[in-house]
């Protein structure tokens, strides 16, 4: 059985207070600030979280191209063969939590899969890890 999870990112300011959130249901999910923060920040820590916490295949929904995109274009093959540079040769933003969330993917890269969602669209579950992040600022 494939667990569904989403995830959001928020920050008050780009940077300044932020919150990441994941949800499974409404009571399974989990949320945290982090100040100061980006937006990016947050929307990487949500995924990192929401791997960490959860077993067995999942497959996460996320409003971010720039978490989606990572491993569904491969980018993060590059940043390892590239000694974590980026394809203009400059250092990979957010390393601190793309590292180990590119270890665990690796680790489980056959249980974990991903699918971009368009933001503020109706979408129930990303309106609700919207709020659980925002919520997560504002703590």
């Amino acid at each position: 059985m494939v667990t569904k999870i989403y995830t959001d990112g928020a920050c008050s300011g780009n940077p300044g207070p932020g919150g990441w959130a994941w949800i499974i249901s409404d009571d399974n999910f989990d949320s945290g600030p982090e100040t100061p923060s980006t937006n990016q920040r947050m929307e990487l820590r949500a995924v990192l979280e929401a791997i960490s916490s959860n077993e067995g295949e999942i497959h996460i929904f996320s409003d971010s191209t720039y978490v989606v995109n990572c491993f569904k274009d491969g980018w993060y093959s590059g940043w390892l063969r590239r000694g974590w540079k980026n394809s203009a040769g400059k250092e990979v933003a957010n390393r601190d939590l793309w590292e180990p969330l590119i270890d665990l993917y690796l680790e489980r890269k056959d249980e974990i899969s991903f699918t971009w969602v368009k933001g503020h669209s109706g979408d129930e579950m990303n309106d609700k890890a919207d709020r659980l992040a925002v919520e997560a600022v504002e703590q």
